[in-house]
């Protein structure tokens, strides 16, 4: 809600209106505080006052609550009670309906979301996946060569036959990008298959989100509020906080340089902020601090939301200029750290020790510490956040659906494209290499076969030679066995016959 300076009005307490200067909204946020807190109605509260003044919005909604601003509020006796209160209805508000996307990466409550497995990078899916820097050093160079050979990553399979064909050809690759090892591979693909159960076929693919898709305002001059259900996609955390990374790192690298503006040209709200810094490798840390520094001059405002400022890096929280502060409990020793620690990154104010009120704070009730026209931050205030002019809580199913089907993005996500790229052209070549070896392993078979058919000929011939031989020496034995046989018979009759003859005549 806008007064007549241009200030957005989102809180108040019985001294003054608490407001934030447009022109300073792109210098991020925070927005902190327990469970139960009204975190999530602030955000509600600062989504419905960047889409009055004309910036889109996109946030998460973990339990459906958000979506309640695409219908008129004043459903709630606590939200009716706040307006008589602060007699709010002669300061402007009105309850009011705000125009809506749904995205979903699941496809099931909003537009299907999707990324490519290019555009989100090794870095991303190295921390996705949960690899050692060894692992991680194998997918840098599996994107490498997919790149320099003109093979397109762009879904799950398309990775995981990249990951199959340089696994059986690593040698051919060795001598040009190093050893990769069987074992870093097959950790991958373990890792990837995980990755597939968990909803990786269903985000990774095209058409890929177009970021224009996001900065769209209504007939009106309201900018869009783009809410992610976030619900299911929760129980994977992993995905969950690598796809709102991709999204950021995709509007830094797409969104032209600005400067300072008069208004931002998109708020962009990562919910459950604890989990993005958990176990975050140093380089992905180092690139989301230069992310969040340098993405100001595209116009894009980031705000945090998370339970305790101790959450979120120190190099990051000292660039969140705009906070807000829901109560913390203190009952360990933990506590007790927390809340000092939340106090510390407050202005103080000399009306109230800030590090008290932390503790006391009712529901719906705020420190709130926003930056002033030269960016420096204005002393903490405790005061009650506007309640919203939207719905609080969810809208039916049936109301999701009549907004999805009446949005001029419907029908453009819906249908998954699945083009020729790295996984059609590995099998293709694949096919290729097993039917020239199948030919290559026939023409050995043939070969082999008639080298075995000249030998057996060979033998055959030797054969048929050595009888042909012994038929000639057994003829030759025969002829000179019948020579032998005569000249004996001759020789011997003649003997015979002079034995007679001598004996007759010699006895005359």
């Amino acid at each position: 809600m806008l007064d007549n300076q241009n200030r957005s009005f989102v809180a108040i307490n019985d001294e003054k209106e608490i407001c934030f200067i447009p022109k300073m909204a792109n210098r991020h946020g925070l927005i902190t505080g327990a469970t139960g807190t009204g975190k999530t109605i602030s955000l509600q509260i600062l989504a419905e006052t960047f889409s009055d003044m004309g910036v889109p919005v996109f946030a998460a909604d973990m339990k459906g609550d958000l979506s309640g601003v695409a219908k008129i509020g004043g459903n709630k006796e606590s939200v009716t009670k706040r307006v008589e209160k602060f007699k709010l209805s002669e300061k402007g508000f009105e309850y009011k309906n705000f125009p809506v996307q749904f995205w979903d990466v699941f496809g099931e409550q909003g537009h299907p979301i999707r990324a490519t497995m290019s555009s989100l990078g090794p870095i991303l899916l190295e921390r996705l996946l949960t690899l050692n820097d060894t692992q991680g050093a194998v997918l840098n160079l599996i994107f490498k060569i997919a790149d320099e050979n003109d093979l397109l990553l762009l879904d799950l399979k398309d990775l995981q036959k990249m990951l199959q064909y340089v696994g059986e050809n690593r040698a051919q690759f060795t001598t040009q990008y190093g050893n990769i090892s069987s074992q870093s591979i097959g950790a991958i693909q373990r890792n990837l298959a995980r990755l597939e159960t968990e909803g990786g076929k269903v985000f990774f693919g095209e058409p890929e989100l177009v970021i224009s898709d996001l900065l769209k305002t209504d007939n009106r001059g309201k900018g869009i509020i783009n809410i992610l259900a976030a619900d299911k996609l929760m129980n994977s955390p992993r995905i969950y906080t690598t796809f709102l990374l991709w999204l950021l790192a995709d509007l830094f690298e797409n969104l032209p340089e600005v400067g300072d503006l008069e208004k931002p040209k998109l708020v962009f709200f990562f919910d459950e902020a604890h989990m993005l810094f958990n176990d975050m490798p140093k380089i992905l840390l180092e690139k989301v601090e230069q992310i969040i520094r340098l993405i100001r001059s595209k116009g894009v405002g980031v705000y945090f939301i998370t339970q305790n400022p101790a959450d979120i890096p120190e190099t990051i929280l000292g660039q969140l200029g705009n906070r807000i502060q829901h109560a913390l409990r203190a009952y360990t020793p933990n506590d007790q750290k927390a809340v000092r620690v939340a106090a510390n990154t407050f202005r103080p104010n000399p009306k109230f020790s800030t590090e008290q009120v932390i503790t006391e704070l009712g529901t719906g009730e705020a420190l709130v510490s926003f930056l002033d026209e030269k960016g420096a931050p204005n002393p903490v205030e405790r005061a009650f956040i506007l309640p919203p002019q939207g719905q609080i809580g969810p809208i039916t199913l049936q109301e999701r659906t009549q907004i999805m089907q009446s949005s001029l993005l419907y029908g453009v996500y819906e249908k998954e494209i699945d083009r020729i790229s790295a996984f059609e052209i590995i099998a293709e070549r694949m096919q290729a290499d097993d039917l020239l070896k199948q030919q290559l392993e026939e023409q050995k078979q043939l070969e082999n076969q008639r080298r075995a058919q000249q030998k057996a000929e060979r033998e055959a011939e030797r054969q048929r030679r050595a009888a042909k031989k012994d038929d000639v020496f057994g003829g030759l034995l025969k002829d000179v066995g019948k020579s032998v046989s005569r000249n004996v018979s001759n020789q011997l009759g003649r003997t015979i016959t002079r034995t007679i003859l001598g004996a007759f005549f010699g006895k005359k």
